[in-house]
């Protein structure tokens, strides 16, 4: 049935898109004092720093419930940075003192430093926790000052100054009560570990437990290490020489972990309690066998259906973390050697709008530093996996083994001796180019090659087709191509790239089409077509159609 009406090319003016932010996780902080203000934001080791490496341009990145203090923290820096007396042989670049005052001859020169300018960074291009390399060179900056808690990740081209900004702790005797209750046996092994805004209050937490008793404990220590078998944080003596004892420690977090942290651990170490600083009432959980264990159900779940995807979408969601080219190329090869195709995309920001427009997409591989590769895909249409998660839905049944290890960080991936890759092009395809030989002995012949083994998907049971795409497609040599002159291009040879059957070629030589906007309406309708008027012409202070004054 044809329309009656043209189709809708925008949305309503009343339509408001919902911000899918947890609001808990991005409470604005309250007013701070002024004194509080240079405690939280550490404004003496920020201006110790800019003046020992003397950045000239500094870029400012607070996340998005710390944005009502970036004008005050500016100011606070640009103030605490005055111009200063400096003689010149203390200058390191001529460019960068003037002088001030003094005569031409018999009188010393008093030279200055230029001020350094302050830039706030008010979006970021990715997740708050990564630094954002991409705005900051807008600004041209040398340096980029990060608040609030980080991924930690290794960026590629600007040095970074990290302020964890401090957070107001709840009362530390509750955390002993409770760690008291929930190990009943203080010769448990134990370590401390916090989230950045609180790492400063672990040592006083670990003196307390020690002296109520508690034998075994070892509190961890920040580094810049997402690979490390505790994600940023030192491990214990005995672990470093032998990881797998890091079986026989409990963790005990303060703060909420983020959840690609609960995962990687949730295997590693015995077990996981949170100490909540979000709640009036400080209390520990046990997530491990709680929500935890369901978070790794469901993204099992996700790899029976990610199995039978034909197309993956390749999603960068980083262009600043060390080495995401190397990871985005290995995740290319994984999918080709599978036999299935990929296309890149980068978006900014991932929500479920974006992703909808990409309807061919059967699945989505993130590219990210290790938190922000973990993103809940149930908003959205197609399912969204990391790349260790890719490894083992390409796998084969036979050789997919499910242990409950998980990873987000692409960095172990690259640095695994044995990766559990699928099989490689050639040996998949073996027997596949063997039996297209023997059925394309006759020039110009046509035929297509035999199809791959039957795929089934394991949560209906149906019979899944096409999930193999990228079919091994030998062709004509050069010698027997030139020695024609004028030969006639089968039909198959259209659809080849790069020696490989191309399913969007083929595609779009026989199915796609485009007729323009609103091509669907019905013209035979009695409604009169609007008519073609020419528009007005010249400059706007006088158009050629406008009567002389």
């Amino acid at each position: 049935m044809a329309r009656l009406s043209a189709p809708a090319l925008s949305t309503s003016e009343t339509h408001v898109f919902e911000d899918d932010i947890d609001q808990a996780k991005t409470k604005p902080i309250g007013p701070f004092s002024e004194e509080q203000l240079w405690v939280t934001y550490e404004i003496d080791r920020t201006l110790v720093e800019i003046k020992r490496a003397q950045y000239k341009r500094i870029a400012l990145q607070f996340p998005d419930n710390m944005l009502c203090h970036a004008p005050r923290v500016c100011n606070a820096l640009s103030h605490g940075s005055r111009e200063q007396s400096l003689s010149p042989k203390d200058a390191q670049d001529p460019a960068d003192v003037r002088p001030v005052e003094g005569q031409m001859y018999g009188m010393s020169i008093t030279y200055e430093r230029s001020k350094p300018k302050f830039y706030i960074l008010g979006d970021t291009s990715y997740g708050s926790c990564c630094v954002d390399e991409i705005a900051a060179e807008h600004v041209d900056a040398d340096v980029i000052v990060h608040y609030g808690r980080a991924c930690l990740s290794p960026t590629t081209r600007l040095p970074v100054i990290h302020i964890f900004t401090v957070q107001p702790l709840p009362d530390s005797e509750t955390i002993r009560q409770e760690a008291e209750r929930t190990f009943a046996d203080r010769s448990d092994k134990i370590i401390l570990m916090a989230d950045l805004p609180y790492q400063c209050y672990l040592h006083n937490i670990f003196n307390m437990l020690q002296s109520h008793g508690f034998l075994n404990l070892y509190e961890t220590e920040v580094k810049h290490d997402p690979s490390s078998l505790l994600p940023n944080r030192t491990v214990p003596d005995e672990v470093s020489r032998q990881p797998c004892r890091l079986k026989d420690w409990h963790l005990l977090h303060v703060a909420d972990p983020p959840d690609a942290l609960l995962l990687t651990l949730s295997s590693r170490v015995a077990s996981i309690h949170i100490c909540n600083t979000s709640m009036s009432v400080t209390g520990l959980e046990n997530l491990a066998s709680l929500s935890t264990s369901r978070a790794l159900n469901r993204r099992y779940a996700l790899l029976t259906l990610v199995k039978t995807a034909s197309t993956f979408g390749i999603l960068i969601n980083t262009l600043s973390v060390q080495n995401y080219l190397d990871i985005v190329g290995h995740v290319k090869e994984q999918i080709l050697a599978a036999g299935k195709k990929s296309y890149q995309f980068v978006v900014g920001k991932v929500n479920a709008a974006k992703l909808a427009n990409f309807s061919e997409i059967d699945a989505w591989v993130v590219i990210g530093c290790w938190e922000s590769s973990l993103i809940d895909s149930k908003d959205i249409w197609k399912p969204i996996i990391t790349p260790f998660e890719l490894g083992l839905s390409l796998q084969e049944d036979q050789d997919r083994t499910w242990t409950g290890e998980w990873s987000s960080d692409y960095q172990r991936i690259l640095t695994m001796e044995d990766t559990a890759a699928p099989r490689g092009k050639e040996e998949a395809y073996a027997g596949l180019a063997e039996n297209k030989a023997d059925s394309s002995s006759v020039e110009g012949d046509d035929s297509e090659p035999e199809s791959s083994p039957p795929e089934f998907d394991l949560r209906s049971g149906r019979y899944v087709s096409g999930s193999r795409p990228m079919h091994f497609q030998p062709h004509r040599s050069q010698k027997s191509m030139a020695d024609n002159a004028l030969v006639r291009r089968s039909q198959s040879e259209i659809t080849i790239m790069g020696g490989q059957l191309s399913p969007g070629a083929d595609f779009l030589r026989n199915k796609r089409g485009w007729k323009g906007l609103g091509s669907d309406f019905d013209m035979s309708s009695e409604e009169p077509s609007t008519s073609i008027a020419e528009g007005r012409s010249g400059l706007a202070r006088a158009y050629v159609n406008d009567r002389a004054h």
